[in-house]
């Protein structure tokens, strides 16, 4: 994909591959996340359902100085911990930011933004009931 004047690159997934990566990249998150204080954290397996990573994990920051906080210190966890720079969209206004690392897409919120867009129900397992054939 190019736009006039940008170039945009996919993050590729982890060069250590497999699970093992996925998973320990996924520890570090939900610890650095915790240790922010962030709020309603919500893990989602998407491996074999996207192509996009193998996890998301979806939360809540109090207010957009929270948001922005939990991403900051995110971002600076991950890099420390020798994960790189992970792609980041909509840090400037602190209401939705994704934070993209090639293995997990974390999306941290304000939490009527969250609710508004309610993204864990768009991937969440369908109702067996709703998923019935008839």
């Amino acid at each position: 994909m190019h736009t006039k004047g940008k170039t945009s690159r996919v993050v590729p997934k982890s060069p250590e591959r497999g699970a093992d990566a996925a998973s320990r990249a996924l520890e570090l998150v939900l610890a650095s996340l915790e240790d922010s204080k962030a709020e309603d954290i919500v893990t989602i397996d998407i491996a074999g359902k996207s192509a996009l990573g193998d996890f998301m994990v979806v939360v809540s920051g109090r207010s957009s100085r929270h948001v922005s906080a939990i991403c900051d210190h995110l971002i600076t966890d991950l890099k420390d911990e020798g994960f790189g720079s992970a792609r980041v969209e909509g840090l400037e206004t602190g209401d939705w930011v994704l934070i993209d690392t090639g293995d997990i897409i974390v999306h941290v919120f304000r939490p009527e933004i969250r609710e508004f867009y309610n993204i864990e129900r768009m991937w969440a397992a369908p109702d067996i009931e709703e998923g019935t054939l008839h």
